[in-house]
């Protein structure tokens, strides 16, 4: 039995036509004692069929056709392989909430461009920012306004993000390669073009992989982006006083302005944001153990 089971196992690996033509050859052999390649030929394709003689499943029973090896052992490997947990879909699916955020976040995009709207926004933010930007230096209000949006965006990430969905998609497009290395190696066509079936099925999957990856980032940039417009407004708008402390960079030296370009269009104040802010992130998440990709 546990060699039976391992030989169910490599099969599994090759692929899901594999165990359905173990099955198939399973249940004609239960009805009629013996099979023949004439009692599936409709059913699987010789690769198949050579491949379940190939590892000793099917044995020949005398010139009466072919019999397999261990059917109790065979039939018990093959309900633990279709017991095996599938992933749900319902994981990829995006609440009433999740699109009502979206739309959110679309409306706030409008705010970089039409300056009324950025300054409502910002005026609602200013209620609650404002008196710490008068009692502090900017370069502080930025700092903690990136460690705090940096936090909201790791547990999000952390709670929102199902990572194991990625891992399966990721890990089933891994075994699909190999199993496509391992037919080319025997030359079986048939087998090749199943595979390649397979991984087209697996690449329309690509829009679900996608939607599980972007919805975390639909509520952080709920967040996020008013904060950023409040920080647009108070640098570009309402302009920071000009007895706001210098900032001293290690590569760009003394910076006079917050509207300083240091990268091209990008100016002081965004480069100082997004240094704190992937800074304080790569910390929290080794903290947490936060995994945000496939792996």
């Amino acid at each position: 039995m546990p060699r039976t089971a391992q030989k169910v196992d490599d099969l599994a690996e090759e692929g899901e036509s594999m165990t359905d033509a173990l099955a198939t050859v399973l249940e004609v052999a239960e009805e009629k004692g013996t099979v023949t390649w004439g009692d599936v030929s409709d059913d699987i394709t010789s690769g198949e069929w050579g491949r379940l003689i190939e590892k000793g499943l099917l044995v020949d029973a005398g010139g009466e056709g072919f019999v397999l090896d261990d059917p109790d052992g065979v039939r018990d490997a093959l309900g633990e392989t279709e017991a095996a947990p599938e992933s749900d879909d319902d994981d990829l699916s995006w609440s009433k909430y999740d699109k009502l955020a979206g739309l959110a976040v679309v409306g706030l995009f409008l705010g970089y461009s039409l300056p009324s709207i950025r300054a409502q926004i910002a005026s609602i933010i200013d209620i609650a920012m404002g008196p710490i930007a008068a009692s502090l230096p900017f370069y502080l209000v930025v700092m903690i306004l990136a460690m705090l949006t940096g936090a909201f965006t790791t547990i999000l990430q952390d709670k929102l993000m199902d990572s194991n969905v990625m891992g399966d998609y990721q890990e089933r497009n891994q075994e699909l390669q190999e199993k496509r290395k391992r037919a080319k190696e025997r030359g079986d066509d048939e087998a090749l073009e199943e595979i390649r079936e397979e991984q087209m099925e697996l690449l329309s999957e690509n829009t679900g992989m996608f939607k599980a990856q972007f919805r975390p980032m639909v509520w952080i940039m709920l967040l996020t982006i008013p904060v950023f417009l409040w920080l647009y407004w108070m640098v570009l708008d309402v302009g920071i006083s000009a007895s706001e402390p210098v900032m001293i960079l290690p590569i760009f030296g003394e910076v006079a302005t917050w509207q300083t370009g240091v990268l091209g269009p990008i100016q002081i104040w965004l480069l100082w944001y997004f240094l704190c802010s992937m800074g304080f992130n790569q910390i929290l998440r080794k903290a947490l153990n936060v995994q945000t990709g496939m792996s």
